[in-house]
């Protein structure tokens, strides 16, 4: 199995290895800008201007590709993430530390940035505001693998789409319905199971409101614009929606 956690690995390696590490956090973040940052670049040099639909989108968009990364790490090291929970779950008795802080800050070595076994503690230490993400039988855990494998190569489409009008509108319009509507009923429903399982009895509310329920807001909100938008291109035919003409 490759490696302990995260942080060990940043631990274990030399000197050298520790000072080109980043932390975990900062990763995402850099990787969101890299995704997100030319489409926008795109769109003001074809267009000579920004819209703030199009890029809302291209940052969602962009988030959704680093998740779909994780995701597909929840199914490679579902096994693995499984004995983290408990690790994490320990680290917090004897640290009294938020394991999702506590690894969102370890420096990872730029050789193991891409490796699936660190990214899958974000899974590990998830669970520990919602066990479904340690157990492959609930809705929770498979939900999040369907949208990992699935929804790429559907948000790489209407990202280039809405930078640059690689479809009809109203084959746009389409795409986009379809694929922003899941987004809203998958969220939706996982909060709901959330909630009916009394599971946030079980962590702080502060923990619900910035580990769950903020981040799921999310993936109920913007999609709901998404639908808004997709109404509109097939409605109007044309991309006036997203500020083209």
């Amino acid at each position: 199995m490759e490696g302990n956690s995260s942080a060990q690995a940043a631990s274990d390696q030399g000197g050298r290895t520790r000072r080109w590490g980043a932390p975990a956090g900062l990763i995402a973040v850099l990787a969101v800008g890299i995704l997100a940052l030319p489409g926008m670049g795109a769109r003001y040099l074809l267009h000579g201007d920004l819209d703030i639909f199009q890029c809302l989108f291209s940052l969602f968009f962009s988030i959704n590709l680093l998740i779909c990364y994780w995701e597909m790490c929840l199914f490679l090291r579902r096994d693995y993430i499984e004995e983290r929970a408990e690790f994490w779950r320990r680290r917090r008795h004897e640290t009294g530390r938020t394991p999702a802080v506590e690894f969102l800050t370890t420096r990872v070595p730029l050789n193991r940035v891409l490796s699936p076994t660190v990214w899958a503690d974000v899974w590990a230490t998830y669970s520990l505001f919602d066990s479904a993400y340690a157990d492959r039988n609930t809705y929770g855990f498979n939900v999040d693998i369907a949208n990992g494998f699935l929804t790429p190569a559907l948000s790489l489409t209407l990202y280039v789409t809405y930078t640059a009008g690689l479809l009809p509108a109203v084959a746009a319009g389409i795409l986009g319905a379809m694929l922003f509507w899941q987004w809203v009923y998958a969220s939706s429903l996982y909060l709901v199971s959330f909630l009916v399982g009394q599971k946030q009895t079980r962590i702080t509310t502060r923990e619900f409101y910035i580990y769950v329920f903020g981040p799921n807001a999310v993936w109920v909100l913007i999609p709901m614009l998404g639908l808004y938008v997709s109404v509109r291109l097939i409605l109007d035919g044309d991309y006036s929606a997203l500020g083209i003409d």
